[in-house]
């Protein structure tokens, strides 16, 4: 399933209100991040995670590995941010 332009649209502005929630720093992705985006996507559906890296190819590859790994959709990539939603059957906040 992919993500229509209008949900694109309404997580882009639900994303402007939200803050970082996971910083991704020099070490890169250790299991520890990987439970805290977990507990991040399944509490509040819709999460921002900064990514520390030097060049644009290492934070692209990074957010499809994130996105493959936590099965979340990339929402909004911009700068050192990325936003990633995935649906919650059990705690629908965001519809």
């Amino acid at each position: 399933m992919t993500l229509s332009k209008q949900q694109k649209k309404k997580l882009k502005g639900l994303a402007q209100q939200i803050q970082v929630v996971v910083t991704v720093g020099q070490k890169g992705l250790k299991e520890t991040i990987h439970k805290e985006i977990d507990i991040a996507l399944d509490y509040h559906q819709l999460i921002k995670i900064k990514i520390n890296t030097d060049t644009r190819d290492e934070r692209k590859a990074m957010i499809e590995l994130l996105s493959g790994k936590h099965q979340a959709y990339l929402a909004q990539s911009i700068g050192h941010t990325a936003c990633f939603y995935r649906r919650n059957k059990d705690k629908e906040k965001i519809i």
